[in-house]
């Protein structure tokens, strides 16, 4: 990594350090008890406070006593920078970091038991399928705010299989490069919890993963993450459900590639859009397959995905779109997730992988070292959120640097 990459990874580094890896979130609106009394319960009265401080371009968070606090996500992204960090350098000050953070990431872990009040009223009906249900059904991990969407409310860490699946993935690379057990530890719980505790929409012999244990919508890059986790579990601990469940929730992702090798969000009418983030994310997941010698009969498809993922979301300049079809607002999750899997394929991406690194150092990146939420046409919200910017930016330079070997 060239000097000044190498100082704008320094910079963003001390300032996470000395913020103590902890800070506001987009959606902590309900944090606030004044906003939670006020919305009485009320769904559009949460999802109004939440979309109203997000939007924001300056944040209000103090005003309405909403702590800064440790976010479970960010945390495992923490972990995985300083793990690629400390297997480039061996340098023990990352070790203490990861333990540092091993130990707060313990402390939010949710635990799933058979009679979780997560699970709702209508468990009994759902297929189980090879599920078994003999008491603890492993860990997860959730947000630490409760947060409504427009299809359910999630109270404050219930586990969601993305954020467990980043977890466990910067957990099983954590023991990988350090050899740390207790990181092996903390990740093999997840696949009990993936298998036991999600619900699953059943397809034609396919699989889809419900967000979380109290939901019903299945979402293709959530789906596409636990099995990818859920792969990497099978060649740790031999579990052939683990393999099985995989492949068969890896079939229902291929079955709905649209032919030009997009994804939608998710297959229902309201979640028809095509967003850059997520896409990357779907790729990453299928990578991990074709990397530990599964689903060779996807490559194909796989790689026109990859295809698709690089003619609509870049401009020229390394601009990272937000959507297929239009730029704005560009999210700081954007060009960090392109980093992460295009520097992931080596030097035949190489080039574009710079162009995006320069474009977002450039243009996100604020004179504190920390990185803003997003540019929109007309202004850029420089809030500097934890997980959800100053984290992400953190995985892509370390990926960045861990892949690229310190290229120019």
């Amino acid at each position: 990594m060239p000097t000044s990459r190498k100082k704008t990874l320094d910079a963003l580094k001390f300032y996470c350090e000395s913020h103590n890896f902890a800070g506001h979130d987009p959606y902590d609106a309900l944090n606030s008890p004044l906003l939670r009394g006020m919305s009485f319960g009320n769904k559009y009265l949460r999802i109004a406070f939440t979309q109203g401080l997000k939007r924001l371009p300056f944040n209000l968070r103090s005003l309405f006593l909403v702590p800064k606090d440790y976010n479970p996500k960010g945390l495992g992204l923490f972990i995985w920078g300083y793990t690629k960090l400390y297997k480039r350098e061996k340098n023990p000050l990352y070790l203490t970091q990861i333990e540092k953070l091993l130990n707060l990431l313990d402390g939010c872990k949710t635990p799933i038991q058979l009679d979780s009040r997560l699970r709702g009223n209508d468990s009994a009906e759902l297929d189980t399928g090879l599920r078994r249900y003999d008491g603890a059904a492993g860990h997860g991990w959730g947000y630490n705010f409760d947060w409504q969407s427009r299809a359910f409310f999630v109270p404050k860490y219930t586990p969601t299989v993305v954020n467990s699946s980043f977890i466990g993935h910067a957990l099983l690379d954590t023991f990988a490069f350090t050899n740390l057990t207790r990181a092996k530890d903390l990740a093999l719980p997840i696949g009990t919890f993936i298998t036991q505790s999600l619900n699953r929409l059943n397809e034609d012999g396919t699989v889809c993963f419900s967000y979380t244990p109290i939901d019903h919508y299945f979402v293709h890059n959530a789906n596409l993450l636990g099995a990818s986790l859920l792969i990497r579990l099978y060649k740790e601990t031999d579990n052939q459900e683990y393999k099985i469940t995989a492949l068969a929730a890896l079939a229902y992702a291929m079955k709905h590639q649209r032919p030009d090798g997009s994804w939608f969000y998710a297959e229902k009418d309201i979640a028809h859009w095509i967003d850059s983030f997520h896409t990357g994310f779907n790729l990453q997941a299928i990578r991990y397959f074709l990397d530990l010698g599964f689903a060779e009969e996807y490559r194909a498809q796989y790689e026109k995905g990859v295809r698709f993922y690089t003619d609509n979301f870049f401009l020229a300049d390394g601009t990272p779109k937000y959507y297929h079809d239009r730029v704005y607002p560009i999210d700081i999750h954007s060009p960090a997730q392109a980093i992460v899997f295009f520097s992931g394929l080596g030097r035949q991406y190489e080039t574009l992988t710079k162009k995006i690194l320069n474009w977002m150092i450039e243009n996100m990146q604020g004179p504190s070292g920390a990185f803003y939420f997003q540019k929109h046409r007309y202004y850029t919200n420089k809030i500097p959120y934890m997980r959800w910017s100053q984290a992400w930016a953190f995985h892509a330079l370390t990926e960045y640097f861990y892949n690229m070997n310190g290229a120019n």
